[in-house]
């Protein structure tokens, strides 16, 4: 399984690619060329982030919740 730091590089990467293909669509508007599959492969991209993003904050409540976890332990709660 990733770590936390490993998926957040992975959407500041991926960000970085979105906004690029961004410009790059709106180059190819502005040329008059159709854009049709660079905007299924944009959409594409959208919906990788937003995963990797709901993992990101999956994994970081799992961090927490474990944290509070050790804490109650080591102070004798359960």
């Amino acid at each position: 399984m990733p770590s936390v730091e490993f998926i957040r590089g992975e959407i500041d990467r991926m960000r970085n690619r979105v906004n690029r293909q961004r410009r790059e669509i709106k180059q190819l508007r502005h040329a008059g060329i159709s854009t049709t599959s660079a905007d299924a492969l944009l959409d594409g991209m959208r919906k990788k982030v937003n995963d990797l993003c709901t993992e990101r904050d999956r994994l970081t409540r799992e961090r927490v919740r474990a944290l509070i976890a050790n804490q109650r332990t080591r102070l004798g709660r359960v």
